[in-house]
């Protein structure tokens, strides 16, 4: 008692059923506040990430603006935040669900070597979600294949199954040639 007092620090028993007893000559003080640090930090690293949430508002979202969303999306699971995509529906667009999976397939592929997928694409109302979770992969990981053996497709068309027949290509018959050839038959 008369050192601790003397070094202006507390006596403190460290393990009191031992035999004897153990104390140690310490600032309690200080000690107490290193541990509160210690418990906040543990807290704060084991503590599950947000979810994030992003909005797609249509089906029609073009492609530049789709990969900023998946950009942010990959820094939020960087992070080990949790991102569920969340795409509306409005009017006539609910006749094409499709379209809305296959933003979310695209999505999926894009997301696979930074995320798993902990609720897939599901209908609610007029509205469909899909939330992934952080998940890291060995960088020699392969994508999976998808039911019928073949990748999903990676290549994205907005409006591809809404069976409009595309532009007629241009005809590749000289055309070019037989103005010509008939023009040298009426100068002779």
């Amino acid at each position: 008692m008369r050192l601790a007092r003397e070094a202006g620090l507390d006596l403190v028993e460290v393990a009191p059923t031992a035999k004897p007893p153990v104390c140690r000559i310490m600032d309690y003080g200080k000690w107490r506040y290193q541990q509160q640090k210690k418990e906040d930090k543990s807290r704060a690293s084991s503590r599950a990430g947000q979810l994030k949430e992003l909005k797609l508002k249509t089906v029609k979202i073009g492609d530049h603006d789709l990969m900023i969303k998946i950009n942010h999306a990959k820094e939020f699971l960087k992070e080990g935040n949790k991102v569920q995509f969340t795409l509306q529906f409005k009017g006539r667009e609910m006749a094409h669900l499709d379209l809305g999976r296959d933003i979310f397939t695209k999505i999926k592929t894009e997301l696979w070597p930074c995320s798993k997928i902990e609720r897939d694409s599901k209908m609610e109302g007029r509205r469909m979600t899909l939330v992934l979770q952080p998940d890291h992969k060995l960088p020699g990981a392969k994508q999976p294949t998808g039911p019928a053996g073949t990748k999903p497709a990676a290549a994205f068309s907005a409006g591809a199954g809404l069976n409009i027949p595309g532009r007629p290509a241009p005809a590749a018959t000289p055309v070019a040639a037989a103005p010509v050839a008939a023009a040298q038959t009426a100068v002779r």
